[in-house]
C-alpha cells in the first residue's frame, strides 16, 4: 500500500481527529487542574443561577452550596481526566492501526469510546443540564453553551468518522 493511499484514507483521519480531541482533553483536564479557581468560580455560578433571569418558578433548581458545587466540578475534572485518558489511548492504538498491514479494532472501539465521553460530558453536562436545567443560556457571563457545542460537533463528527473506517474496513475485508 502506497503512502498516499495510506495515509490519505480514512483511517488516517480518525488517528489525526483522535489525536486532536485526546490533546484538546488533555489541556482542557490541565488548566482545570492548575487553574482551579477560574472554572471553580463558572461552576458555582451556573449552580446557583445567581446571573439568570431569576425566575421564581425556576429558582429552586439552583444549588447555592459552595461544597456541592466543589464536587460537582471535581467530578468534571475527573470525567474530563478519564477521557483524555481514553482518548489517548485510542490515538496509540491509532497510529498502531496505522502502521500495521491490518485493522485493529480496539483503536476505533478506544476512540469512540472516548468521543462518547466527550460527548455524554458536554452534551449531557454542560447542554442540557447546564444550559437548560440551571438556564445558562440567559447568563451573559457565565454561559458556555457555544463552547459545549464545539465539544459536541467534534465528538460527533470524530464518532461518525470511526463508524465509517470501522464500516469501510469490513467492507473490504479487512477486519
Amino acid at each position: 500500500m502506497n503512502i498516499i493511499s495510506r495515509f490519505g484514507a480514512l483511517p488516517a483521519a480518525v488517528t489525526v481527529l483522535t489525536g486532536t480531541t485526546a490533546l484538546q482533553m488533555t489541556l482542557i483536564t490541565v488548566g482545570n487542574i492548575t487553574d482551579f479557581g477560574t472554572n471553580q468560580d463558572f461552576v458555582r455560578h451556573v449552580l446557583a443561577m445567581d446571573t439568570t433571569f431569576q425566575s421564581p418558578n425556576m429558582m429552586w433548581r439552583a444549588i447555592t452550596s459552595p461544597g456541592l458545587a466543589d464536587a460537582a466540578y471535581i467530578a468534571i475534572i475527573a470525567w474530563e481526566l478519564i477521557t483524555a485518558l481514553v482518548l489517548i489511548a485510542g490515538f496509540i492504538w491509532c497510529i498502531r492501526n496505522q502502521l500495521a498491514d491490518y485493522p485493529l479494532p480496539m483503536a476505533h472501539k478506544l476512540s469512540s469510546l472516548g468521543w462518547v465521553m466527550q460527548l455524554t460530558l458536554f452534551g449531557v453536562g454542560f447542554l442540557a443540564i447546564g444550559g437548560e436545567w440551571f438556564q445558562m443560556w440567559q447568563s451573559s457571563k457565565w454561559n458556555g453553551l457555544q463552547a459545549a457545542l464545539q465539544h459536541v460537533i467534534i465528538a460527533a463528527f470524530g464518532l461518525a468518522l470511526a463508524h465509517l473506517a470501522t464500516k469501510d474496513s469490513k467492507r473490504s475485508g479487512r477486519t
